[in-house]
């Protein structure tokens, strides 16, 4: 879900916000909520530069999934820390307001504090590096002319929106660190069957992309239709892929995921004058039908 994330966030906001604003502005917002939802995925940061110390690709491999399951989707996935980081940045915003600025900073040195002492120095450098990405995302929407209330709740919908994106690949979220209470100790499964459950789970994924996709294209009075070229089609080719690519799973999705996104490729014109509406359109047509012909064949034999 690293792309899912922020298009859930800018769907939802731009869409609402279309019936009180002008489109542009609508989907202005809609961009500023998917950039604070893809602000939690910081972690991530600290486990590529774990990796980049080993001393081979296999080893670096084995780092960065080693710490993605002991640093990831904690304190920046926390409903807590982001209802305190989104009512933060808000404050943050309103810098005519002294003592609006001061709560400010003295609600996030206590949680970075706090955090220090219940996770250690290097959960509390996480969070840092968190707050900072959601100070640089409040500052842009300062400068496009949203307010401290705008500020605060664009980053609230991102903020906490953001881990219920996680419920279905890898470990749960710690929900509500740091309190010490755990809300879900595993992943919800959408069937028993390992591959059933990535399968669905990856077309979870690809709704979350049509609704963001379809949410643009009408703020910007088009179609789907209008974008999507014929040779997607050529995305139902990949069920032959059955025989090739070894059933996917959770814990073994990369042969798959990989594959099946190249498929996008499709979309890329082959002009000299590219459209990437276009493109991004007919290659995500491509992708879907061929994640439905592999499920298919799948399911048949």
């Amino acid at each position: 879900m690293f792309v899912g994330h922020g298009l859930v966030a800018f769907a939802v906001v731009a869409s609402l916000a279309a019936g009180r604003l002008p489109r542009e502005r609508a989907l202005l917002a809609g961009v500023l909520a998917g950039a604070f939802a893809t602000a939690p995925d910081v972690d991530m940061l600290f486990a590529v530069l774990g990796a980049a110390d080993a001393a081979s690709a296999a080893g670096a491999a084995e780092s960065f999934w080693a710490a993605t399951d002991t640093l990831h989707r904690s304190v920046t996935h926390s409903l807590v820390v982001g209802a305190v980081a989104a009512a933060g940045l808000g404050a943050w915003r309103a810098r005519a307001r002294r003592l609006a600025l001061a709560g400010a900073l003295a609600g996030a040195g206590g949680l970075v504090g706090t955090v220090w002492l219940t996770g250690g120095p290097l959960t509390a450098a996480m969070l840092g590096v968190f707050l900072a990405a959601g100070l640089g995302v409040a500052l842009v929407a300062e400068r496009l002319g949203f307010g401290p209330r705008a500020v605060a709740g664009l980053a609230a919908v991102g903020f906490l929106s953001h881990p219920f994106g996680d419920l279905l690949a890898g470990g749960p979220p710690d929900l509500l660190y740091p309190l010490g209470w755990q809300l879900l100790t595993e992943r919800v499964a959408l069937s028993p069957d390992p591959t059933v459950h990535l399968l669905a789970a990856f077309f979870v994924e690809l709704a979350v992309i049509w609704l963001a996709l379809v949410v643009f294209l009408r703020l910007r009075g088009r179609g789907v239709r209008s974008v999507v070229r014929p040779r997607a089609a050529l995305g139902v080719a990949y069920a032959v892929a059955v025989l090739a690519v070894p059933a996917p799973t959770v814990e073994v999705a990369s042969p798959f995921v990989v594959s099946v996104l190249a498929v996008g490729l499709v979309g890329v014109p082959v002009t000299r004058r590219p459209r990437p509406l276009p493109a991004v359109a007919t290659g995500l047509t491509a992708v879907t039908l061929a994640a439905l012909a592999y499920a298919t064949v799948y399911a048949l034999v």
